[in-house]
């Protein structure tokens, strides 16, 4: 049955679709393991057509579906291509739902606080630093004329991308917001119209992080539900660890002291002042940790003064929480609502510092910079399969799909051998034929001086001759800010950088211009579908092995021990690398190159553990081939020479030389 109806779906795509025989089999296993009440893991290479698959099998059953992305990205186009398509051509009827955390929406409650007169010419009720007004000001009212619009309130579905600020005042957090019932925006929020769509809806399409908000939650986040998917399932590890801690900083305290200020009775506005005031105690208590981890132990926090401001700031959120209980206001009324806004505030606050105090031995906690470089101290589980074994896998039948599962992902996310099926249907498309796999090895190690140039050069050379059309992949801000100073105003097109537009909006302007190049870092690695000659380069700046420094997986390597580097970096490197690649083929007609800016990939001895998960890309390592592979794939004549004058003879050899070098 479920065959059937993959096959009337994929009849009706463009062209008549293609055959897939991994496709047909992943829509079966699917099927049979929600009909078995069996976990699932299926790895299904690029150009198979997963979320099809899955999506079929899962309609067919009639089983409640929950589908669980790792990016928005990918999570859009779910919602707005691959089900409406489905809607339409599946005889089955079904009803969708998107839902994605509380801030993801404007406020309609926080609208009417900001704008508090009906007249458009209205000024933000807004305390502003000195000429910040005009810009700030802006944005708030483009905002709010978009809301009188738009019939979701979702952000992504802006036109321009507001900064933090702006968006900041007019949505809540979960943490802040008391819910439809004790809101006087409570039958028009955005919000809540979302989850009450979810409640009426067969497939319900979520993030990755707001699912695990919904685990840590005990489960209130989300309606009941039979079936959970995890697309892009080899980031569920590090999203559950980050969804399953909290954070801290003093813009929490700051916060909650404004709401409450604004609904206590005057004789406690003293203890709001007290919250604002420990908030900022600690602010410069953590700005001075900002690298650091936070040591806790069975006698708690090993930094005694830390201990002690952890311990004054709970008992002040506590007496304001008492204020916030005797404050006097009209059922139904802005400041009830205010009200109950501080409330459900001060309660997570006490609940997280109250975690922060007696730090479990099951989390890493650090202090880094965060927005506006503002201290935030992180807590994370370090591993997280024995909670999702009590919270998780005992509940539904799980799907976990990817085109690269990392090794072991069964044992690390805790799911029941007895009760979970893998599978590997590999891929439909001839890469070898499709694609070159590019190492130029003349380009120095990353970590030697000039090499960021030396990248930077690189990829304008990879740029011209693809005649734009280039997805360039960064490890970090910082490289891709730095390739675009370097190569802004002399490539073929426009450069699109991430933060210009929402993603979509960028994704969308990168579609329909062949000659643009799209520089973004690690929130585009996966989840972005451009098929056809729009992309015919991937270019990624370097291995993306984790940073040294960073607490989690520092904490992973402890763990591991000696074989830190084989055992955490490595796979999880090699999981990113395949993952970046996969961008570049999304159809049997693709042709293209996925360009590895890091010659470490074809000399160092770790390389052929890299190489496992890869596209089986054919592989080079000269410009010349590169430029006369693009030139046929894209049916204009190549360079003369290719570039080749700027390689050095080291480059002249086979192919071959990166897997065997």
């Amino acid at each position: 049955m479920v065959a059937l109806a993959l096959a009337r779906v994929t009849a009706a795509l463009p062209g008549g679709g293609e055959e897939r025989p991994g496709q047909v089999a992943m829509a079966e296993a699917v099927a049979t393991a929600v009909e078995r009440h069996r976990h699932l893991v299926v790895q299904a290479g690029t150009g198979t057509g997963k979320s099809l698959a899955y999506l079929v099998a899962c309609i067919a059953t009639g089983q409640r579906t929950v589908v669980s992305t790792a990016t928005k990205a990918l999570q859009d186009q779910l919602a707005g291509k691959d089900l409406p398509f489905l809607a339409e051509h599946l005889d089955q009827p079904f009803e969708v739902a998107v839902l994605k955390g509380r801030s993801n929406y404007l406020c309609r409650q926080r609208l009417a606080e900001v704008f508090p007169g009906d007249d458009d010419a209205a000024q933000p009720s807004l305390d502003l630093d000195a000429g910040t007004i005009s810009g700030l000001g802006q944005e708030l009212h483009l905002l709010r004329a978009w809301a009188a619009e738009s019939p979701t309130g979702d952000r992504a579905e802006l036109d321009f991308e507001p900064r933090a600020r702006a968006w900041s005042q007019l949505s809540v957090s979960a943490v802040e917001c008391p819910g439809a019932a004790k809101c006087p925006k409570g039958d028009v929020c955005f919000a809540e119209r979302a989850r009450d769509r979810a409640r009426e809806a067969d497939v319900i399409v979520v993030n990755t992080a707001l699912y695990g908000m919904h685990l840590a939650s005990g489960g209130h986040l989300l309606p009941e539900h039979d079936v959970v998917v995890f697309d892009e399932a080899h980031e569920l590890e590090d999203i559950a660890a980050t969804a399953l801690g909290l954070e801290l900083s003093a813009g929490r305290f700051e916060a909650l002291a404004r709401m409450a200020a604004g609904v206590v009775a005057k004789a406690d506005l003293p203890a709001s002042a007290a919250v604002a005031e420990v908030g900022d105690t600690l602010g410069d208590l953590l700005a001075r940790m900002v690298g650091d981890l936070v040591v806790g132990g069975p006698d708690g926090l090993a930094d005694p003064s830390l201990a002690v401001g952890v311990a004054l700031a709970e008992s002040r959120v506590q007496v304001l929480s008492a204020a916030l209980r005797r404050a006097e206001v009209g059922q139904g009324s802005e400041a009830a609502a205010r009200r109950s806004r501080a409330q459900q505030a001060a309660g997570h606050l006490r609940e997280d510092l109250a975690t922060v105090a007696a730090l479990p031995t099951s989390h890493v906690a650090w202090v880094e910079n965060g927005l506006n470089r503002q201290p935030v101290l992180r807590v994370a589980a370090v591993e997280v399969g024995a909670i999702l074994a009590r919270q998780l896998w005992g509940e539904v039948s799980a799907v976990l799909t990817s085109a690269t599962i990392p090794p072991g992902i069964v044992a690390r996310l805790g799911l029941p051998p007895a009760e979970t099926d893998e599978l590997d249907v590999g891929s439909p498309f001839d890469h070898r034929a499709q694609g070159i796999l590019y190492v130029p090895t003349h380009l120095p190690d990353p970590r030697r001086p000039g090499a960021d140039e030396a990248m930077a050069d690189e990829l304008g050379w990879l740029i011209r001759v693809a005649g734009g059309r280039t997805l360039a992949l960064f490890t970090s801000f910082r490289r891709m800010e730095l390739a675009v100073a370097a190569l802004e105003g002399t490539l073929p097109g426009p450069l699109l950088r991430q933060g210009d537009l929402p993603k979509p909006a960028l994704v969308a302007a990168f579609a329909q211009d062949e000659s643009a190049s799209l520089f973004a870092t690690m929130g585009f690695w996966q989840g972005i579908d451009v098929p056809g000659r729009t992309l015919s380069v991937v270019a990624i700046d370097r291995l993306p092995f984790p940073r040294p420094d960073e607490p989690l997986w520092r904490a992973r390597r402890d763990r591991a021990g000696g074989r830190a580097f084989s055992l955490v970096d490595v796979p999880r490197a090699a999981t990113l690398l395949a993952q970046g690649a996969g961008r570049l083929l999304r159809s049997s007609a693709d042709r293209g190159v996925v360009a590895i800016l890091d010659p470490r990939l074809a000399r160092a001895a770790y390389r052929r553990d890299l190489l496992v998960p890869m596209p089986p890309l054919k592989r080079s390592i000269t410009r010349q081939e590169v430029a006369n592979f693009l030139a046929s794939a894209l049916g204009a004549p190549p360079p003369v020479d290719g570039g080749q004058a700027s390689v050095s003879s080291s480059s002249s050899s086979s192919s071959s030389s990166i897997s065997s070098a």
